[in-house]
């Protein structure tokens, strides 16, 4: 059912992934799609995915840790419907391991960039009176998990920005949600924790195993649409009952 046609989304990070499959998701049920990462050839690919699926999509290349790039893509993608700040930078380490570097692109890829997109992108959705933005968080925003010090912080964040975008664009239409995920089985994680790390990290939840990326991915399109017009301002745990220990 193509109960998104007409409907314009912008999915940062989606040359893989989590934003890979809520790209040909949300392609699949009408919208037309601009895919977004720093890898050309990836999101060529996507494209081609989503055009031989008979979806729409176009790519914009975009690295959200440089300011210019940010104000490039809002301007690029002009006014969408549905914003997904999917994107993230993500680093373990303990506290007094985690370098400068990697503290402050985290906080600028996956803090920052959010924050001025939104920013740039939100006055359009509220002139037209309709839109929908959902941050892509972590269910360790939640938890006190070793080594995700800096990285939990930073979702945590977002995680507020959730509530007070709520609040601030709901008056005109605009839901602004987030979702949690618990560990999910991407290039990411995998080549970050290695196969026993994720292991471990999958034995926090419930369910005792990783996510697929489509999991995920469902409840994010679920979230973009009218399925969950009465929902705004909250945050989403999908992540297996994990938080629910």
């Amino acid at each position: 059912m193509q109960e998104l046609h007409g409907k314009t989304a912008l999915i940062t990070g989606s040359t893989v992934g989590i934003g890979h499959e809520v790209a040909l998701q949300l392609a699949n049920k009408g919208a037309m799609v601009i895919v977004s990462g720093r890898n050309t050839d990836r999101g060529d690919a996507t494209v081609k995915e989503i055009e031989a699926a008979g979806g729409a999509a176009r790519f914009i290349a975009a690295d959200l840790t440089d300011f210019d790039s940010i104000r490039r893509l809002a301007a690029s993608a002009g006014d969408v419907d549905i914003l997904i700040n999917n994107a993230a930078a993500y680093s373990v380490g303990a506290t007094t391991d985690v370098t400068l570097a990697d503290f402050d692109e985290m906080f600028t890829t996956n803090v920052r960039a959010p924050f001025f997109l939104t920013a740039a992108l939100a006055p359009a959705m509220v002139a037209k009176g309709s839109g929908v933005i959902v941050n892509v968080s972590t269910m360790v925003s939640a938890m006190g998990v070793a080594g995700m010090a800096a990285y939990s912080a930073t979702k945590s964040a977002l995680n507020s920005l959730t509530r007070t975008w709520a609040a601030e664009f709901g008056a005109a239409g605009v839901r602004v949600n987030a979702i949690a995920p618990g560990p999910t089985a991407t290039d990411m994680v995998i080549e970050t924790l290695g196969a026993e790390g994720a292991a471990q990290v999958a034995g926090l939840t419930i369910l005792g195993r990783l996510a697929d990326p489509r999991e995920i991915a469902n409840a994010i399109v679920f979230l973009a649409s009218d399925q969950s017009s009465y929902i705004t301002g909250t945050t989403l745990f999908a992540d297996a009952g994990a938080t629910a220990r």
